[in-house]
């Protein structure tokens, strides 16, 4: 072979640049693929049910719910106990102020622990926000008659504080998972709170009034099924998107980007106003009916009853959104709550009291589960769950923590002889507040149609 010849083979075999390069593979990808700059660069992970995961996440989050709001939703027989036994030296309004300012500090952390779980510390919130809550839970149990301050660190502090941690994260996860099928997975995953809420005002009532348990043996027996359903939750809940590794930091400009829209901001105005006056029934509605005259114990079943209803109205129209559109199932819910709370006023006797329970808490329960839904809809990206849903429930928490206070006043001081309460002034001002909740999501409705430039749709 010529030397010509041998050059020309060599050319033709020379091994080209490309080939020099480490080949990717599945087995072992490398750092820079590890690491994307953005979560929107990531392959999306299996959600509507492609994984187990998917439902054993909606599994424990609703387990968390049911610990957390249901417990709250079960307020109403703490509200009657400390009024009528146990914290007698204080008003209905300082009483008032236990439920609404853990009802607050639950809301209140919103932007940052929304921030936090954008951020890939899910975990860390629900773990943290447990172990503080199950210690307070049992503080409660140690407090003593007469002793107001004691009972507000413990339940209105403490508990809020672990419930601020481990609420909102629980509903948030659901949007990795489900997308399709968003509010009808989040109405489910919100049935825990209506079932928490049936659960423990019986589980309360029946344990205060037997001698041997009272109040300190009902309320460890409480935290202690909260204590083991926790540990449960947290072992089956897991999250679909990780962070990005070069995630920056929340800004005012970044912020209003997300934060600062019209219908956005309307929506937040709206769920202020109707979280202003909704929880007023949840938290009197138990002494109301003992003071029209209706026995013990079905005053004690109507909050049951109420969140029995709540269950179906966060099943039955989620279903529905998911088909016509969120903004058309929530504004008549929202209406149909005003209404029915106004129906309050005509509560004589055993039947009424179930009727009005029974469709307050459905129709309620249909705002309370849409809202999420609602909120993610407004996303551009998965990446501003947490700020968008935050920042409302910090908005929110304002209206939790005054709107009870606010109508415990307008009851007036307790007497032995209930009938002093001033009902009619609290019912008009929580009537008055659901109305002004319709009006103002009607208003982001028509601005969130009109920045689509399309009539509605059943996309919303």
């Amino acid at each position: 072979m010529s030397d010509s010849q041998t050059s020309t083979l060599h050319e033709k075999y020379k091994p080209s640049k490309l080939s020099l390069k480490p080949v990717q593979t599945n087995a072992a990808p490398s750092e820079e693929s590890a690491s994307p700059s953005s979560e929107t660069a990531m392959k999306p992970a299996p959600v509507d049910g492609q994984s187990s995961w998917n439902y054993m996440t909606l599994a424990g989050a609703w387990m968390v719910q049911f610990c957390t709001f249901g417990y709250v939703n079960a307020f109403g027989v703490y509200q009657d106990f400390y009024t009528r036994q146990f914290l007698v030296n204080s008003s209905p309004s300082d009483i008032s102020w236990i439920g609404s300012l853990q009802l607050f500090l639950m809301y209140a952390p919103g932007l940052f622990v929304g921030r936090a779980f954008d951020s890939g510390y899910f975990h860390h919130l629900e773990i943290g926000g447990a172990i503080v809550y199950i210690f307070c839970i049992f503080m409660l149990s140690l407090t003593h008659e007469q002793q107001y301050w004691q009972v507000f660190l413990a339940q209105a502090v403490g508990m809020g504080i672990g419930l601020g941690m481990a609420f909102l994260p629980s509903i948030s996860v659901i949007s990795h998972h489900f997308k399709a099928h968003r509010a009808l997975a989040i109405g489910i995953v919100a049935t825990g709170a209506s079932a928490g809420g049936i659960v423990f005002p019986i589980m309360l009532n029946h344990l205060f009034q037997n001698p041997r348990m009272g109040f300190t043996g009902g309320v460890r027996v409480s935290g202690a099924l909260i204590g083991v359903m926790l540990l449960g939750a947290n072992a089956l809940m897991r999250t679909n998107y990780a962070p990005s590794a070069n995630k920056p930091k929340l800004t005012w400009p970044m912020f209003k980007t997300i934060a600062w829209n019209g219908a956005y901001l309307w929506s937040i105005l709206g769920a202020f106003l109707t979280n202003l006056g909704m929880f007023i029934p949840f938290f009197y509605y138990q002494l109301y009916t003992i003071d029209k005259g209706i026995s013990q114990s079905l005053a004690s079943d109507c909050l049951t009853i109420m969140n029995a209803g709540s269950i179906l109205g966060r099943l039955l129209p989620t279903a529905l959104a998911d088909r016509l559109g969120v903004y058309k199932i929530m504004i008549p819910s929202m209406l149909t709550s005003a209404a029915v709370l106004f129906g309050i006023f005509g509560v004589r006797d055993g039947p009424g009291a179930v009727v009005v329970a029974a469709f307050f808490g459905f129709s309620t329960g249909a705002y309370i589960s849409l809202i999420p839904s609602l909120l993610a809809m407004m996303c551009k990206e998965l990446s501003e769950l947490g700020v968008r849903m935050g920042f409302a429930f910090t908005m929110v928490a304002v209206a939790n923590l005054v709107g009870n206070p606010i109508a415990g006043e307008l009851l007036g001081k307790s007497t032995h002889d209930d009938s002093s309460l001033t009902w009619w002034k609290a019912l008009v001002f929580a009537g008055v507040c659901l109305c002004g909740g319709v009006v103002c999501m009607s208003t982001s409705s028509f601005l969130f149609f009109r920045s689509k430039n399309r009539p509605p749709s059943n996309q919303a």
